[in-house]
């Protein structure tokens, strides 16, 4: 354990020891906190959370390194702190690219790390926490176009070459969100900088554009206190609506000014810095059920539900240990996956004191929804749903809501009409557009094109499921990127054995095999392509690569025998995760809006060295 005479980094330079009279007796945990700079007003929100959190906790203490925006210092930064003893390390990195080198050698090296704000590529982390900005501008944009109606209007966007990730992916979320609603004319104003000061002179220089305006959208509290400012100097308060992202806490932020009413609305963006101690003291405690990556809740707050959520934000949380009752509607039981995913729930179950209600729809919506009904009837606490197909779940879902049943999605997601909220709690499962994009990773870096097009066959899983249509995608967001691939041809395998002979079989009726690599969505369908592929004298990863997603043993067995080229991993192990989830929800926490499991790839090159570890 580390060293009980930690300080605080200051500045990023300096030492300064914490005096016997202000350090805490009897702690055991150092955290270390890289933060990327001092500058910004969310960074500095964060490091004031982490702070007063800590401050709960008798046996942790945190100290802290400002980078200054600078890459190199913050190496230096994380040395530093290695040297010091931290048990544990909490990161928001200046630049997710060159910093993902450092933060795997820290987390190969045994030290926790927590990844906030900014997402590395690949999972060589312990736990990813952050808001998902683009959400957060598209929520905004939406809020607007419903509050201009069917008629829209005129909307002014204080826009600029933003300094932070943040603010750019909030504008692109918020473009995107009011170019989709149609009908409102987008006048958008630069700024020099975003700050208060610069929000404010370039509003009052755009007085003829702002009189003409209904609503002025800025992606800051301290922009927008600079816009409700200036709005105020041209006496247009009663005219022109501001609505901004942030939502902090204090004196003149988001949640103050909305409720003086100087600001119609703003979009909470959660900091992050409680859930940052929760999981740093599960991992530090060596807890089961902590994720991968957690993707923070933002919600629309306005004059008329500040209460509610502030309320939320100050919530204590507590876990009485009492059993709770959940009732949990599974898909079927169409592959390997899902029944390893199934056991994996059930043994959690016991182990969290959950008395689990589990039915299975046999791949029939229908069967869910009587499930889902029937746990109504029950009165159960939790209602946990994997769905079939991602569409028509409104009413059902209504039906949950008017219970006051809290509902969980678990490994799919579902696709509500009018992106209507608070139908669900949260997500918990795999990324599968990662999935997708990494098994395009695969075959970009190891199927070389040679200067020729490289045909790709698609297997694709159940139509309208959430991971045939994210796995897809991804896909091809990568394959976009790599010109000399292309797929010339996909059908669905249902996520079966025999779906996946079928695709092929049916192909082979039509065409001389003329196929480089198959991409199947799952392992299951690429074990049927391979029997089907032999059965007509093809050898699998000689004429053909073929790489899947879910990574069970069968699949390993398949690359041992050099009939798979590459598995992207899809963990059904997840039932630690929902459990944690389920009495996290029901002790008063705020839920996030996706828990997404850990997953990594493999290929034939490490296959034998995994295989007798594989637990499904």
């Amino acid at each position: 354990m580390a060293a009980l005479c930690i300080g605080t980094i200051v500045g990023g330079c300096h030492i300064i020891p914490i005096s016997d009279s202000s350090s805490k007796k009897g702690v055991s945990s150092i955290i270390g906190v890289s933060q990327a700079n001092m500058r910004e007003e969310w960074r500095m929100a964060l490091i004031d959370e982490l702070k007063a959190e800590t401050e709960k906790n008798d046996d942790i203490q945190i100290i802290t390194a400002d980078a200054t925006g600078i890459v190199n210092k913050q190496i230096q930064d994380i040395d530093n702190l290695i040297g010091y003893g931290i048990d544990l390390l909490i990161i928001s990195p200046c630049n997710e690219k060159k910093l993902q080198d450092k933060i795997k050698e820290v987390y190969d090296s045994g030290i926790p790390v927590i990844v906030m704000d900014r997402a590395v590529e690949g999972f060589d982390y312990t736990i990813y926490i952050g808001p998902d900005n683009e959400v957060i501008g598209q929520q905004a944009g939406t809020y607007i176009a419903e509050l201009l109606g069917e008629n829209g209007g005129n909307v002014v966007v204080l826009s600029s070459r933003p300094t932070s990730i943040q603010g750019a992916e909030r504008l692109s979320g918020f473009r995107s969100a009011i170019y989709e609603a149609g009908g409102i004319n987008l006048t958008e104003l630069s700024l020099v900088a975003e700050t208060k000061d610069a929000a404010y002179d370039t509003v009052l220089a755009a007085k003829g554009i702002v009189k003409n305006s209904d609503v002025i959208f800025a992606y800051s509290d301290n922009m927008a206190l600079g816009v409700c400012d200036a709005v105020r100097e041209l006496g247009l308060e009663d005219q022109v609506k501001v609505v901004d992202c942030d939502g902090f806490k204090g004196e003149d932020e988001g949640i103050d000014l909305v409720s003086e009413g100087r600001l119609k609305a703003t979009v909470s963006c959660p900091i992050g810095g409680k859930e940052a101690i929760d999981y740093a003291l599960s991992i530090l405690n060596h807890e089961s059920g902590v994720p991968k990556q957690v993707i923070l809740r933002s919600n629309v707050i306005v004059k008329e539900n500040v209460a509610e959520n502030l309320a939320r934000i100050n919530a204590k949380s507590n876990d009485d240990g009492r059993k709770i009752k959940v009732g949990y509607s599974q898909v079927g039981q169409e592959s390997n996956w899902r029944l390893a995913n199934t056991k994996s729930i059930e043994e959690s179950a016991a182990d969290f004191n959950i008395d689990l209600h589990m039915e299975n729809a046999d791949q029939s919506q229908e069967k869910q929804f009587e499930a889902i009904r029937s746990f109504i009837k029950e009165g159960v606490d939790v209602i946990v749903v994997s769905p079939v197909v991602e569409t028509g779940w409104d009413e059902v879902l209504r039906e949950v809501k008017a219970a006051g049943i809290p509902v969980i999605m678990s490994d799919r997601n579902v696709r509500l009409e009018n992106n209507e909220e608070n139908l669900t709690t949260t997500y918990l499962g795999a990324d599968f557009m990662e999935e997708g994009r990494r098994a395009m990773r695969w075959i970009r870096d190891n199927i070389q094109s040679d200067d020729h097009e490289m045909k790709i066959m698609e297997i694709m899983g159940n139509e309208g499921a959430s991971p045939t249509e994210e796995r897809g995608k991804g896909f091809r967001e990568i394959l976009a990127e790599n010109t000399s691939y292309n797929i010339t041809y996909s059908d669905y395998g249902d996520f079966t054995f025999e779906g996946g002979k079928k695709v092929v079989r049916e192909y082979l009726k039509r065409h001389e095999w003329d196929i480089d690599i198959i991409f199947s969505h799952n392992d299951d369908m690429a074990l049927g392509a391979i029997e089907e592929l032999k059965k007509n004298g093809i050898k699998p990863d000689e004429d053909v690569k073929i790489v899947s997603v879910d990574a069970t043993i069968e699949a390993f067995e398949a690359m041992v025998r050099g009939e798979l080229s590459c598995a992207v991993e899809c963990n059904p192990i997840i039932g630690p995760q929902l459990m944690k989830a389920v009495r996290d929800l029901i002790s008063g926490k705020q839920m996030p809006f996706r828990i997404i499991t850990d997953e990594k790839i493999y290929d034939q090159s490490v296959a034998e060295d995994y295989i007798s570890k594989r637990r499904y």
